[in-house]
């Protein structure tokens, strides 16, 4: 699975990830990877069956041009719809059928780049593979779900994503852990190939355990005139969450979006971002998050590098801080290597106006409803083409926060 062997490797073992607390791996047992098979997502029982449907993931499959589910680092469920243009496979089987595959092992994502990449490099691990054949555009979303099941339990697997020429998809990710799981580690590294023209939406639902350590690792690379949406969307309790994708526009005219809506209640660290490298002429790239802490943690992240004339780019963080006692830190950053750019930033933090609460209030809301009124406007203000299962989560997310309390 490996394409050649990379040179540190297994002293990368030994590095803490670049943000975030560090995290010793000897305390998590490797998850099972080979669970009984599930045919009927609709059989499965009623814990799991919530579970998935609270990250947005339908067990009727209705809405859905495929399904994968990972239990543990068991592939577990793979149905697909719309097998004349969208390909479903574990990384390992799609591997074995393709020699060309390979070649994009390893080529978004650096395996050394710390302990949790270094470590799915060396396991081999287990992923999901999706491909779109090139001028397809599938009708409907492909969905996935990763969920951990037992306690001291990591997960760790490497997804390979990628969209042919003129091809688009839209893929819905849901991530959660059993009531049971608990101090579980999530690996997952996800390497993304868009192709010239093609087009991919990508939004992920967390819902995670309040003892959850989550390590995403994920890397893109667009071609000339592709375009990469990535919405992240955190609304419950976690642990420790560390993520910063990191997007390569390298094809004229490509252009890459993230979305990072999140809730950091109390007891939850969350450490959120993303880069963007705007490598070639005539490339757009846009960074926005909103971020409500309500006594967590929640630093948010964003990178945008110039380096091609011509490029335009826009970062934007905005967080509300409900009560004393968390954290919120904005960090933004812009560079450039060329003199022909259009780099901008927004960044700012500041709590809920009394006077928008008031004047709700006049118009016969309760407090309680209008602070809900207040933080949903506000979690998606200023995102444009949020999908409506998005739009749906976060409704439901800030109405069981009670965050007029």
């Amino acid at each position: 699975m490996q394409n050649g062997e990379h040179r540190g490797v297994k002293e990368a073992l030994d590095r803490a990830g670049a943000y975030g607390p560090d995290v010793d791996l000897s305390q998590f047992n490797v998850g099972e990877s080979d669970l009984e098979q599930i045919e009927d997502l609709q059989k499965v029982d009623a814990d799991t069956k919530d579970l998935m449907v609270n990250v947005g993931v339908v067990s009727d499959e209705n809405g859905r041009d495929g399904s994968i589910v990972f239990i543990n680092n068991s592939m577990s469920h793979c149905s697909n719809k719309t097998e004349d243009g969208v390909e479903l496979l574990s990384t390992r089987d799609a591997v074995a059928k393709y020699d060309w595959l390979k070649d994009y092992f390893w080529k978004a994502v650096d395996p050394e780049k710390d302990k949790f990449t270094a470590k799915t490099y060396i396991e081999e691990s287990d992923g999901y593979f999706i491909r779109v054949k090139k001028g397809y555009h599938a009708k409907n979303p492909v969905q996935t779900c990763m969920l951990i099941k037992n306690k001291n339990t990591m997960q760790n697997l490497h997804n390979i994503i990628i969209i042919e020429e003129g091809a688009s998809l839209e893929i819905i990710t849901g991530c959660t852990t059993d009531r049971h799981a608990n101090n579980a580690l999530h690996i997952g590294v996800s390497e993304i190939y868009v192709k010239e023209g093609g087009s991919l939406a990508f939004s992920m639902i967390h819902n995670w355990g309040e003892d959850t350590t989550v390590r995403p690792r994920t890397g893109c690379i667009l071609e000339k005139d592709a375009k990469y949406v990535n919405n992240y969307v955190i609304l419950n309790p976690v642990g420790t969450l560390q993520s910063n994708p990191v997007t390569y526009l390298n094809g004229e005219g490509a252009s890459c979006t993230y979305n990072t809506i999140c809730l950091a209640p109390k007891g939850s660290n969350i450490d959120s971002g993303g880069v963007v490298f705007l490598n070639a002429p005539n490339t757009n790239a846009e960074i926005m998050s909103r971020s409500i802490t309500n006594g967590g943690n929640m630093i948010a992240r964003g990178k945008l590098s110039g380096n091609a004339e011509k490029v335009k780019a826009h970062l934007e963080c905005r967080s509300i801080v409900l009560e004393d006692g968390g954290l919120t830190l904005a960090i933004p950053e812009l560079e450039s290597t060329v003199a022909d750019v259009e780099m901008t930033h927004e960044a700012a933090v500041g709590k809920i106006d009394q006077d928008q609460i008031e004047y709700l209030m006049s118009r016969g809301l309760t407090e309680d409803e209008a602070v809900s009124m207040i933080v949903r406007g506000f979690l998606v203000g200023g995102i444009k083409g949020l999908p409506p299962h998005l739009m749906k989560e976060i409704d439901e997310a800030v109405e069981k926060a009670n965050l007029g309390n």
